[in-house]
C-alpha cells in the first residue's frame, strides 16, 4: 500500500496538469469550441482522445525524467534527445518562447474580452486595463499569485461546475437538437481528428513545466499513475465544457462569439446570477496565466534574484531590468492580443503545433521505438 505522501504526489502532479491546462482559453470555452465543437458531434469523443495522447507523452516524459534524475528542462532535453541535443534542445528553446509569447496573449484576449461582454467598454481599452493589471501583479505580488495558484484554479473549476451542470440538465434538449444538426451537416470525422491532433499536440510543450514534478515521485512508475488520474480529470472537464457550449450550438450567434462560455450562461439558466460569476473566474484564471507566464520569462531574461539582506527582508527587490523585461513582455503580449482571442486560438496555437511536430512528436516516438519504450538497457 502506497504511503500517504506517495498518494500525495501523484495527485499532486495530475492536478499539475490540469491547472497548467486550464487556462483562460479553456474557461473562456474557446479553445474547447474552436478545435471540438464546431467539428460536430465528434466532439463528444475527441477531447478524451486528445487528452490520451498527452498522457502517453506525458507520463512518459516524467518517468524520464524520474529514472535518469533530471528535473529542470535544459538538463532533461539534454538527456533524453542525446547526441542530437545541441539541435533539438535549442530548438526546443525557440519552441517553448514561442509558446511563452502566446499564451499570455491569450490570457491577455480572454481577460480582454470577457471584461469587454460584461462591461460594455472597447477591447482595447479592456486589454488595456488587464494588461496593466497584469504587469503591476508580475513584479509586485508575483508571490503571492503562486502561493494561491492552485486554490485559484479549485476556485474557477468548482465556479465552472456550478455553472455549466445546470445548464447541461436543464438544457438537455437542445444538446440533442445540436447532435441531430451536427449529423444533418455531415462533418467530416478526419477533419475533426486533425483538430484534436493539433490541440494535443500544441499542449506538447507543457513538457518543459511538467518534469520538474518527477522529483516528486517515489518511482517512475508513479509518473503513469499520476498521469492516468490527469487523463481522467481532464477528459470530463473537457466534456463538460462541450455539452455546456452544445446547449446554445444551434443558435445562429454562437459561431462568432469570442467567449462562448459567457454567451451560454447569458442564454441559461440564472444568468443574473451566474454571468459575474463565470466572468470573474474566466478573468481571474487569465491573470493567473499570464503572471505566472510573464513572470517566468522575466526570471528567464533577468535571472535569480539575490537573496534580501536580512534587514531588507520586507523591502521590494525590483530592479529596473526586471521592469524592462516585465514591460516590455507586457506590451509585445498586448500586441498579440490584438489579433482577437479566437484568431489567436485558431492560428497560433495551430502554428505551436506545426513547431511541436519536428522537435517533440518526431522525436519521441522514435525515442520511444529506438529504445522499446525507454526500457533497452544502455550500451
Amino acid at each position: 500500500m502506497k504511503s500517504a505522501k506517495t498518494q500525495a504526489a501523484i495527485l499532486g502532479v495530475a492536478f499539475v496538469w490540469f491547472s497548467t491546462h486550464f487556462g483562460g482559453g479553456f474557461a473562456s470555452g474557446a479553445q474547447i469550441y474552436s478545435y471540438f465543437v464546431r467539428y460536430g458531434a465528434w466532439c463528444l469523443l475527441m477531447p478524451a482522445l486528445a487528452m490520451l495522447y498527452n498522457m502517453v507523452f506525458f507520463a512518459y516524459s516524467l518517468r524520464f525524467a524520474k529514472k535518469h534524475g533530471v528535473y529542470d528542462y535544459r538538463s532533461y532535453n539534454n538527456a533524453f534527445y542525446g547526441r542530437f541535443a545541441p539541435v533539438f534542445s535549442n530548438l526546443f528553446e525557440v519552441l517553448y518562447i514561442c509558446v511563452m509569447c502566446v499564451a499570455p496573449a491569450v490570457a491577455f484576449a480572454t481577460g480582454g474580452a470577457t471584461l469587454s461582454e460584461l462591461t460594455g467598454l472597447p477591447y482595447l481599452l479592456c486589454t488595456v486595463l488587464i494588461g496593466a493589471f497584469i504587469f503591476v501583479v508580475a513584479i509586485f505580488g508575483t508571490d503571492l499569485v503562486r502561493k494561491v495558484a492552485s486554490v485559484l484554479s479549485i476556485c474557477i473549476i468548482a465556479g465552472l461546475i456550478i455553472v455549466y451542470v445546470p445548464n447541461i440538465v436543464v438544457n438537455f434538449s437542445s444538446i440533442t437538437d445540436a447532435v441531430s444538426s451536427m449529423n444533418t451537416a455531415q462533418l467530416s470525422l478526419g477533419d475533426a481528428l486533425y483538430s484534436a491532433f493539433l490541440y494535443g499536440t500544441f499542449q506538447l510543450s507543457n513538457i518543459a513545466v511538467f518534469v520538474q514534478h518527477a522529483k516528486s515521485f517515489a518511482t517512475p512508475g508513479d509518473a503513469v499513475k499520476s498521469m492516468g488520474v490527469g487523463f481522467v480529470v481532464n477528459a470530463l472537464l473537457m466534456l463538460m465544457v462541450v455539452l455546456g457550449l452544445m446547449t446554445v450550438y444551434t443558435n445562429p450567434q454562437a459561431a462568432g462569439q469570442s467567449v462562448p462560455t459567457l454567451f451560454m450562461v447569458e442564454n441559461g439558466v440564472g444568468a443574473s446570477f451566474m454571468t459575474p460569476l463565470i466572468s470573474a473566474l474566466i478573468i481571474l484564471g487569465a491573470v493567473s496565466t499570464a503572471v505566472n507566464m510573464v513572470a517566468a520569462m522575466v526570471k528567464r531574461i533577468c535571472g535569480e534574484r539575490k537573496p534580501a539582506a536580512p534587514a531588507a527582508k520586507r523591502k521590494f527587490r525590483i530592479t529596473k531590468k526586471e521592469v524592462i523585461a516585465a514591460l516590455v513582455c507586457c506590451l509585445v503580449d498586448f500586441g498579440i492580443a490584438q489579433f482577437s482571442l479566437l484568431t489567436l486560438i485558431q492560428k497560433a496555437y495551430s502554428g505551436l503545433a506545426y513547431l511541436a511536430i519536428p522537435v517533440i512528436l518526431v522525436p519521441y516516438l522514435i525515442h520511444m521505438i529506438a529504445t522499446r519504450m525507454d526500457t533497452k538497457p544502455s550500451t
